[in-house]
């Protein structure tokens, strides 16, 4: 369960319950740019983790707007926007683009530096990913806050079976001019279908990412600014291999922990 005050200095998610905690989780993934109905997540809670996870079923994400097609299930812990038709929103992929649903504040853990760590196994194939990254809210239309701190990405096309995986982690600048482009997907000697603790300590000079304890990584001047964390799984169906719509892609995770500094 959650720690104190959301946004406050502690945090932590164990998935304990039966419910998915919603003063601090959107079980949607960046519905500003399509709407909460197109974007609700998979999910289900048992044995104390959370599973997220795209049936066969399930339909594109920003279908008529995101390319190449994009499958997703997501949950993050705030959420913004100006008005329909405005250009103020989260994470805009692509120039001109415009709220196609104007969404309500939402701040669920917003940290601007800290702790924060994961413990998740996935079941991905070559065609899907999994990842948890920090993003910027982005509620100042007059400053591009809007960078990434990528605590772990994996692609299942960058997996040598299960003896080794590329671990994508680092930041990403995007729009922000003031920051740097500085992310590396090092491969490490690990099944990522079994459960492994990804971590990322930063502050306004560093950011220190580890795996299972050990520091991989150090990228200078990350984003210091207010973060939302945004936990996913992908499908590209694009990269089918044409005998392989039957897999449903699953990031399942034990716990969420973080302290804001």
């Amino acid at each position: 369960m959650p720690g104190d005050a959301i946004g406050g200095p502690d945090f932590a998610d164990e998935f304990d319950g039966g419910t998915l905690d919603e003063s601090v989780w959107l079980p949607h993934y960046l519905p500003v740019w399509s709407s909460k109905d197109a974007t609700r997540a998979t999910y289900s809670l048992s044995e104390s983790c959370l599973s997220l996870r795209i049936p066969r079923d399930q339909g594109l994400w920003c279908a008529e707007d995101h390319h190449p097609p994009l499958r997703v299930s997501g949950i993050q812990s705030g959420n913004y926007s100006g008005p329909a038709g405005s250009t103020r929103g989260q994470q805009r992929f692509r120039d001109g683009q415009t709220v196609r649903e104007e969404q309500e504040r939402f701040e669920g853990w917003l940290p601007t530096a800290g702790h924060l760590e994961i413990r998740c196994r996935m079941d991905i194939s070559p065609r899907s990913m999994g990842a948890l990254f920090l993003s910027g809210f982005e509620d100042d239309p007059e400053q591009l806050l809007c960078g990434e701190i990528c605590l772990v990405e994996i692609f299942g096309n960058a997996m040598d079976g299960r003896q080794s995986a590329e671990v994508g982690m680092g930041i990403k600048a995007f729009r922000d001019p003031a920051l740097t482009q500085d992310f590396a997907a090092p491969r490490l000697l690990l099944d990522v279908a079994d459960f492994h603790t990804y971590a990322v300590d930063w502050d306004e000079e560093a950011a220190v990412f580890s795996v299972d304890g050990e520091d991989v990584r150090r990228c200078p001047r990350p984003p210091a600014y207010p973060l939302q964390v945004m936990v996913a799984v992908y499908d590209f169906p694009e990269w089918s291999t044409g005998d392989d719509d039957h897999l449903v892609p699953e990031l399942v995770v034990d716990w969420i922990r973080g302290s804001a500094g």
